[in-house]
């Protein structure tokens, strides 16, 4: 037994000298060396979920949103902020990739925000509206139709916008009665064969060259159309996002002032725009840009802005309707081309006549866009209105000199001198003597010469009874019977006749009688 002892130590001291010279002589050895972070320790939203032996847990995060998502129809909304802290050890433990994902799990349902609802956001125009179900949306844009459609007979269908590449739905609005025809029509054409099939009656609108009677219309509704385009698409929303049914009919339904579009028509005017469009005149104006005040011209065909009570999305629709009505004839006009297009004179009366129509009437929600006749039968013939016109542009005038003060304008006036009127004629322009006179319109000269209490003067026959006169002059430089042309000098600025001063006098006469020049200048 004491030799086995020492046996064994010798064998232990020898194998511990071998390990020592090994260390040193073995040419294979290395010492140990860092590799860097070789274990992870992983939180999700500050709560310690396990420890990896991986960095990347991109995988371990989508499987357990993945796991959440199995348990809910609708999505659900979760916060997840992971933070990973690296550390270079020689010995560790690391949790199963099944620990960590459940311990996900339970943190991403502490900080579950909330499930979202699958719903349907409807947009007209720029306005939008999310509700909860596809039938709500139906509900909705059958509830527009409501005002027009009593009976029922138009509905509506969602169906995919042929023009999106997206899943967009649109309207499609479905004649309810048109199509129980049609599919009755289906029916009986299936049940008979042959001949008998093709053999239809024929019913009026079908017959050739047969003309309705009045009682062959049926009146009332005819057609109905959104006037806005819809488009509706699927989404998952929050629950507090979506609209309760009644609040969104009520959203679409109500009218709102909204701005739109008016063409100018032959015989309009500011104030009746206005007025028909239930605006103050001052707004109008600041409506519009290119309206300076309520005095501006407007021409046919201008676009002005008005509002008009419309709601978010607009119905349009076409009716039948009988009616019978007094009715004005076209104006016949008979054009005189010796006249100025500033003269007319009636030559016969009108008197209003009557009749019987069947027409097709186009709104847009309550306000008429069109009508087209489709029947009419006249009762009493309506006599026309002829009216003689005039088609030669009037003339224009200018002003006779450059410059000049407005010393004396049109009307009564305190006499300035002895044996002058008290009723002015005409203007004066105090200038000093020898200003160029112009003429102010074509003419031809019927005087030129002195006028007593005008002094020297010249007078301009214009034709169709207008004239133009200057006096007090200097001198003049045409003879009558000359022709002369608009801005052709034809004398100087002078203090002849009864004056106070240098000045030009210059009249306007229409039908031998003084108008104030200043409306006619231009």
């Amino acid at each position: 037994m004491k030799n086995l002892r020492k046996i064994k130590w010798a064998y232990m001291k020898g194998m511990g000298l071998a390990i020592i010279v090994s260390a040193f002589f073995l040419p294979h050895y290395m010492k140990p060396e860092s590799t860097g972070n070789n274990i992870f320790y992983i939180s999700l939203n500050g709560v310690a979920v396990g420890t990896s032996a991986v960095e990347d847990t991109e995988a371990l995060v989508r499987q357990a949103r993945l796991q959440i998502a199995g348990e809910s129809d609708a999505p659900v909304l979760l916060e997840a902020e992971v933070s990973v802290e690296g550390e270079e050890v020689y010995f560790g433990k690391v949790d199963s990739q099944d620990t960590i994902v459940s311990n996900m799990v339970e943190v991403m349902r502490e900080g579950e925000v909330e499930t979202l609802a699958r719903s349907y956001t409807v947009k007209i125009n720029e306005f939008t509206v999310n509700l909860a179900s596809s039938q709500d949306v139906l509900a909705l844009l059958d509830a527009v139709f409501d005002k027009y459609d009593s009976d029922d007979n138009y509905g509506v269908r969602l169906v995919l916008d042929p023009y999106r590449e997206l899943n967009v739905l649109t309207t499609q609005v479905i004649d309810r009665e048109e199509e129980r025809k049609q599919e009755e029509k289906a029916g009986d054409f299936h049940k008979r064969a042959g001949m008998d099939a093709c053999m239809e009656p024929m019913d009026a609108d079908s017959l050739p060259g047969e003309k309705k009677d009045f009682s062959d219309y049926e009146t009332g509704l005819i057609s109905l159309a959104y006037g806005d385009s819809v488009e509706v698409v699927e989404a998952y929303l929050p629950p507090e996002d979506l609209t309760p049914l009644q609040d969104a009919i009520a959203q679409v339904t109500k009218e709102q002032e909204k701005n739109k579009i008016y063409e100018v028509v032959a015989g309009d005017t500011l104030s009746q725009i206005a007025e028909d469009n239930g605006l103050a005149m001052d707004r109008l104006v600041a409506m519009n840009p290119t309206i300076e005040n309520e005095s501006s011209t407007i021409r046919v065909g201008d676009e002005i802005i008005v509002t008009a009570p419309e709601p978010e999305l607009s119905v349009l629709r076409q009716e039948q309707q009988y009616y019978e009505e007094d009715y004005d004839s076209d104006v016949i006009y008979i054009d005189n081309d010796g006249w100025y297009t500033t003269e007319r004179v009636t030559r016969q009366e009108p008197s209003a006549g009557h009749r019987r129509v069947v027409a097709v009437v186009s709104y847009r929600n309550d306000s008429e866009t069109g009508r087209e006749i489709q029947k009419e039968e006249v009762t009493i013939e309506a006599v026309p209105k002829i009216v003689e016109r005039g088609t030669k542009t009037p003339p224009t005038y200018i002003k006779p000199i450059s410059g000049g003060r407005l010393s004396s304008g049109f009307g009564r006036r305190n006499a300035p001198t002895k044996g002058a009127s008290s009723y002015h004629k005409g203007i004066d322009w105090a200038t000093p003597i020898g200003t160029a006179v112009m003429a102010s319109c074509d003419g031809v000269v019927t005087r030129a010469g002195w006028g007593s209490g005008y002094g020297y003067v010249v007078y301009i026959d214009h034709g169709d009874g207008r004239q133009t006169r200057y006096g007090h002059l200097s001198k003049v430089l045409v003879k009558a019977g000359q022709q002369v042309s608009q801005g052709q000098k034809i004398a100087l600025s002078g203090n002849t006749g009864r004056s106070t001063g240098p000045h030009v006098h210059f009249e306007i006469l229409i039908g031998g009688s003084q108008v104030n020049p200043l409306n006619y200048l231009s």
